[in-house]
C-alpha cells in the first residue's frame, strides 16, 4: 500500500512538467467555504505552501547567452548553479532542486508551485542546458530553481535577468 501512495505522489509531480493542463473534475473539487460578509472580510494574503530553505551562499545564473547578446534561433541556453546540486523533480534530497527558464516573465507567487507554459519551461529531468525556439525580436531570459515540487526556495535562488536580441 506505501508503494501504490508513493507511485500516485511521484506520478502528480512529474505530471506538473507536461505541457498538459491538469483537469479536474467534481469529485476532485474542494468544497468552497462561504464567504464572510464583506464589511468583515479580512484582506487576505495569497496563498502559499510550505517552501524549502535556500543553501546558504547558492547562487543560479545564466552561462549563456550572456546579457545583451545578439543571437539566432534555437538558442542554447547553458544553466549556472554554484553551492546547491541538481535533483529531478520529485525527488526530496537536501540543498538540491531542479532549473526553471522564464522566458519574457516573472513569477507572480513565490509560495505555489511555477507554473507550467510557454513562459514558464520546467525541466523536471535535472537538465543543466536547453535550446529554445525564440521569434525574432528582444527577449528576457530568467533561471528559477525549484525544490522537488516546483516551489522556489526560501529566499528564492533566482538569476539576473539577461535580455537577448533574436535577429531573424
Amino acid at each position: 500500500m506505501l508503494r501504490r501512495g508513493a507511485l500516485v505522489i511521484c506520478c502528480g509531480i512529474f505530471a506538473a512538467c507536461t505541457d498538459e493542463p491538469a483537469t479536474e473534475t467534481a469529485a476532485d473539487a474542494a468544497p468552497t467555504p462561504a464567504a464572510a460578509p464583506a464589511e468583515q472580510a479580512p484582506s487576505a494574503a495569497p496563498p502559499t505552501l510550505p517552501r524549502t530553505a535556500a543553501p546558504a551562499d547558492a547562487m543560479v545564473y545564466i552561462v549563456s547567452p550572456t546579457d545583451g547578446e545578439s543571437i539566432t534561433s534555437p538558442v542554447r541556453v547553458v544553466f549556472g548553479l554554484q553551492g546547491a546540486g541538481v535533483a529531478p523533480a520529485g525527488f526530496e534530497m537536501p540543498a538540491t532542486g531542479h532549473h526553471h527558464v522564464l522566458v519574457d516573465t516573472g513569477l507572480a507567487n513565490m509560495g505555489l508551485p511555477i507554473p507550467a507554459d510557454e513562459q514558464h519551461i520546467h525541466f523536471g529531468g535535472g537538465q543543466t542546458e536547453a535550446v529554445l525556439e525564440l521569434s525574432p525580436g528582444t527577449h528576457t531570459l530568467q533561471l528559477v530553481l525549484g525544490d522537488h515540487l516546483h516551489i522556489p526556495h526560501d529566499p528564492p535562488l533566482m538569476s539576473e535577468v539577461v535580455t537577448v536580441e533574436v535577429q531573424p
